[in-house]
Parts: C-alpha cells; sequence; structure tokens
C-alpha cells in the first residue's frame, strides 16, 4: 500500500465522477486543495460532464468506459487545449486504478461493472474508497483475497458501513470479540406508508423520489425496494466479519442516525449526522483523521424526534420482500450473492424503462434465483461468466413479464 507523506498530496483517481458520489468526492476535495490532487477520472457515457470536471481539476487522465466515447472526448480536450491525456475502454479504467503514482482510489461506478477496477486497485495496494457495493455483493470472499493479498486498505463510504466503521474500535482483530450485532438503518424509501396494493401503480418517477437523500436513478429504486438495504446486509457481513445472522435492519425515516453497534455487553454506539454523502466522504480520505466535509452539521434543537419501526410492523414485510432475500443467499452456495445482484440490476433497468412494474422486480429477482444454482467462483472470469449468464436469465423472465 502507498503510504501517505504528510508533505505531499493524496493522489486520487475517482472512478465514476459523474455519478453522485463522484461529484461530492470532487467537492470535498475542493475543499482541501492543499490535501488532495485529482489524478484521473472516469466516467461511463456522460461526456461533456467529465469535459466539464477536466476543465475545472486539469486531472493527468480521463477515462470513458467506452473507447469511442473516450475518442469523443479526446477531441474535445484537444480543441481546448487541455493537457489531460484521455482513455477508453474498461482496460483503461483498471490501468489507471492501478496507476503508480495514485494512493487512493474512490470506487463509485454503479453496478458489477465496477467490479474489475476494484480489484484492480486492490491487487495494486490503494487505500480503496469502496462506494460500489457490488465489489463485496459480487465478489465476495474473492475480492476480500485481493485486498489482503494486495495490502490494500479498504474503507467503506455507503454511509451505514461507514456509521459502523467508525463506531467500530481501530483494532479490527478485536471485533468478533466484542461485537454482539450490527444494526443497519434504512429510512424507509418514499413508500414507507404506501398501501402495496399500490404498488403496480408506481412509476419509476415516484420511485426515483427519494425522501431524505439525493442518489442516482438505480439506487434510488433500489432504496423504494429496499433491495439497496439487502445488498448492504450482504456487504456489512463481508466487511465487519460478522455472521448473518448478526446483522438486523430497523427503519429509521429521519435518516440522522446511519448505523449502530451493539457490543456483547449490550451498549450501543452510533453515527449521526446530515444525510450527506459527503460525511462518509471525507473520512475515507481523511482517515485515520478527520477534516471538514462541507455538509451541514445537525442542530439537534430543531429535531423534533427520532424514530425507529421494525421491518416486520406496519405492513413492512409486504412492502420490502426482497429484504429477507439478503439472508437467504448467503445462506447458500458462494456465488448466490451475485445472482441476487444481477438479477436486480436487470429488473431495475427494465422498470426505469417502463418494460415491467414496480412489484415485479421482486418477482424477477426471486425466480433467477430459483433457476441458477452457482458453482463456487474461484476467478474473476467465473465471476463474470456468472454474471453474465444471471442477467440472460433476469432478462428472459422479463421480456416473458413484458410480453
Amino acid at each position: 500500500m502507498t503510504v501517505q507523506n504528510d508533505l505531499k498530496r493524496q493522489r486520487v483517481a475517482v472512478l465514476g465522477s459523474t455519478g453522485s458520489i463522484g461529484v461530492s468526492t470532487l467537492e470535498v476535495m475542493a475543499l482541501h486543495p492543499d490535501k488532495f490532487e485529482v489524478f484521473a477520472l472516469s466516467a461511463s457515457t456522460q461526456i461533456d460532464k467529465l469535459l466539464a470536471q477536466c476543465v475545472l481539476f486539469k486531472p493527468a487522465y480521463a477515462v470513458m468506459a467506452s473507447q469511442p466515447h473516450g475518442r469523443e472526448l479526446a477531441q474535445k480536450c484537444a480543441s481546448l487545449g487541455l493537457s489531460t491525456c484521455v482513455l477508453g475502454g474498461s482496460q483503461a479504467i483498471e490501468e489507471i486504478a492501478r496507476h503508480e503514482l495514485v494512493d487512493t482510489v474512490m470506487a463509485a461506478i454503479v453496478g458489477a461493472a465496477g467490479l474489475a477496477s476494484c480489484l484492480a486497485a486492490a491487487r495494486a495496494g490503494k487505500r480503496l474508497l469502496l462506494a460500489n457495493k457490488e465489489a463485496l455483493v459480487v465478489g465476495g470472499d474473492y475480492f476480500l483475497k485481493a485486498v489482503a493479498a494486495g495490502g490494500a486498505k479498504l474503507l467503506p463510504i455507503d454511509s451505514e458501513h461507514s456509521a459502523v466503521f467508525q463506531s467500530l474500535p481501530s483494532d479490527a482483530s478485536a471485533w468478533p470479540q466484542q461485537i454482539d450485532k450490527i444494526i443497519l438503518t434504512a429510512s424507509g424509501g418514499p413508500f414507507r406508508r404506501r398501501d402495496p396494493a399500490t404498488f403496480t401503480d408506481i412509476t419509476p418517477e415516484q420511485a426515483c423520489a427519494h425522501p431524505n437523500w439525493v442518489m442516482g436513478r438505480k439506487i434510488s429504486v433500489d432504496s423504494a425496494t429496499m433491495m439497496n438495504k439487502a445488498l448492504e446486509v450482504i456487504e456489512a457481513r463481508y466487511l465487519f466479519g460478522v455472521q448473518p445472522q448478526q446483522i438486523e435492519v430497523v427503519i429509521h425515516p429521519q435518516s440522522v442516525i446511519h448505523s449502530m453497534v451493539q457490543y456483547r455487553d449490550n451498549s450501543v454506539i452510533a453515527q449521526l449526522g446530515t444525510p450527506d454523502m459527503k460525511v462518509p466522504i471525507a473520512y475515507g480520505l481523511s482517515w485515520p483523521h478527520r477534516m471538514s466535509s462541507g455538509a451541514t452539521a445537525l442542530d439537534f434543537r430543531a429535531m423534533s424526534d427520532m424514530s425507529f419501526e421494525s421491518v416486520q410492523d406496519h405492513g413492512h414485510a409486504e412492502r420490502f420482500p426482497g429484504l429477507k432475500l439478503a439472508w437467504a443467499v448467503l445462506d447458500a452456495a458462494p456465488g448466490t450473492t451475485a445472482v441476487l445482484n444481477a438479477a436486480n440490476e436487470i429488473a431495475v433497468e427494465a422498470f426505469l424503462a417502463r418494460h415491467i412494474r414496480f412489484d415485479q422486480i421482486h418477482k424477477v429477482n426471486l425466480e433467477t434465483l430459483s433457476v441458477m444454482h452457482p458453482a463456487p467462483p474461484q476467478s474473476l472470469e467465473d465471476l463474470m461468466a456468472l454474471d453474465a449468464e444471471s442477467r440472460a436469465v433476469a432478462q428472459a423472465l422479463v421480456t416473458r413479464l413484458g410480453n
């Protein structure tokens, strides 16, 4: 792992820089130009947005996910006289993730597409800020072995996992003996009180209107189904080395407490803050220290209450049937978590394109899991093959439901 020198700035590669996490990361870094240098940026399709970031931050490298998009960005950068080296393709994203001059990688590429670059950064021993939960959901123990082999420092950026990390002792070897359970909080999303009988009428616009957080469309839908929390349960199991039954989910509509750790003596330590991703991003960038995030501070005088609901109460089990799949796939054969992730990505994409109904997302996930019986993956190629096969099964189900 590259050790940060207090006399030099951290060189940071932001993968997925045009998404909400990437934009927030650049905003936090801009507050501390003496501490951080934007070394590389990557994006999937938003050429003009990445171009604007290149103008503002002048990275050494900028990468588009496809080579045609890379060529178009290169032409635009050249016309503006920018010295940024522009590349295209997934291999180029992996190259900047492992680049010898990069100290820190913000892994904010959405979905399984981000796994290969996360593995590249892990094997190269980078400080890896993990906003891509799918790296662990899909990669599981295989990904953790790459982190250990490369000597990388893995720091969670999801607000819930960052909250857990901040609530744990600094000595990770003490966690198994001290933790009783991890409690992940969930806002309940936009449909926490909606009659499940009306879920057939939910539109993509309604599902993306999260009451507390500003997020991309895919994760907003996952929040509405609470599949995001199912994926977070899986991620927490791998990040913190606990058993699935030691992870609990509770609905906390105000999104003030981001998660909690209950210890063997029944004391509970929680991390609180405004619902702003700049807080966990700033902590990941500055760990083990702290620095200004640019987020608004909590005003306890203005808080009327903090409430909690069981995921089994108020009809929530019927509203959020996908949540229980987290424990089911963790108890199943290795690789089953990757099947769930692939099916859900296809189902959410189909819902956003109005090919299936909101309530059918769970149906696609459940039926894909019933069809797929994976062999334990032994390589990245195995994981990608399993991902592709699961997507094909899910897509066939989507086509059938759409007819």
